[in-house]
């Protein structure tokens, strides 16, 4: 497994689908890029997104995602996006109290159980304590990372040297 800090939108794409049947049907469907801004984030959905769909579609809305940092597990099996809320446990030294920060990640995984199951490998790296607040599916289909097909592979804005 490995992670990815960044700047991730969440973007909804409208176009007609060709269903089983051979009917065409107008579905939404949700993914996420990194981008440094709104117009970034559009401009790299549509170049994504022109490559699997034929046909006329549109961007319907761009938000800025809640979280910053996302787990891949790089597996075939893994095909669903859970979106994770974990709380970190600190004390505050002067009160005594425990205090609790909410911090949210998007995690790849198969299953319920295997989005759990990576949380807890990575939080296992840390020593900070922590609870998992929230693990809920998204309608998200896939995460499109900027310049990157595989994880050795170095960014298209970093020149080979």
């Amino acid at each position: 497994m490995r992670s990815r800090t960044d700047n991730w939108f969440e973007c909804k794409i409208k176009y007609e689908k060709m269903q089983e049947d051979g009917t065409q049907k107008k579905v939404t469907e949700q993914y996420t890029v990194d981008a440094l801004s709104f117009t970034e984030a559009e401009k790299r959905i549509m170049e994504e997104m022109s490559s699997y769909i034929s046909g006329a579609f549109e961007v319907s809305d761009i938000k800025k995602a809640s979280y910053k940092e996302v787990f891949f597990a790089d597996l075939d099996s893994a095909d669903k996006w859970y979106k994770t809320k974990v709380q970190f446990i600190t004390i505050d030294e002067k009160t005594a109290k425990e205090k609790r920060s909410n911090v949210y990640y998007l995690v790849n995984a198969g299953s319920f159980k295997g989005a759990v199951n990576s949380v807890i490998e990575f939080m296992g790296q840390g020593t900070i304590d922590y609870s998992i607040a929230a693990i809920n599916e998204t309608a998200i289909m896939d995460v499109y990372e900027y310049g990157k097909t595989n994880y050795n592979d170095k960014p298209e804005y970093e020149e080979a040297k």
